[in-house]
């Protein structure tokens, strides 16, 4: 996944990333099927997996800002690399105990496999993104 929005086209903000966008959309959308958990989940699940899908985009903002500084930016991108992969922990149970159906959790999980694919690619070639 490519995580500027063109090669001639400056990116000036955290939010022109499409991983970003792609992080914020699935955190939307995880938001919205979240909303039909039970209530028993409402101080487990249910916050778990809003938290750590929201903190992917939080962690990717923050490493932006840290751009000035290598290992601060990889250390968040880092962040928001583990943030994803939980979120896609979360998604597991949420299949398991019959919450989300599987096509819907496949389709985020696939999301979530580019969102960090771009992350990866970010954290291995930091060069590109530094100040």
């Amino acid at each position: 996944m490519e995580t500027d929005l063109k090669k001639n086209q400056c990116l000036t903000s955290h939010e022109d990333l499409i991983v970003y966008q792609k992080a914020f959309d699935v955190a939307m959308k995880i938001f919205e099927l979240s909303k039909k958990f039970p209530i028993e989940e409402r101080y487990s699940l249910t916050d778990q997996i809003r938290r750590s899908s929201r903190s992917v985009c939080a962690n990717l903002a923050e490493a932006w800002r840290k751009r000035r500084y290598k290992a601060a930016f990889i250390a968040k991108l880092s962040d928001s690399e583990a943030e994803a992969a939980e979120t896609q922990v979360w998604l597991k149970f949420a299949v398991n105990c019959h919450y989300v159906n599987i096509e819907q959790a496949r389709e985020l999980y696939s999301i979530y496999n580019q969102i960090l694919s771009g992350l990866v690619k970010m954290i291995n070639h930091p060069e590109q993104w530094l100040l």
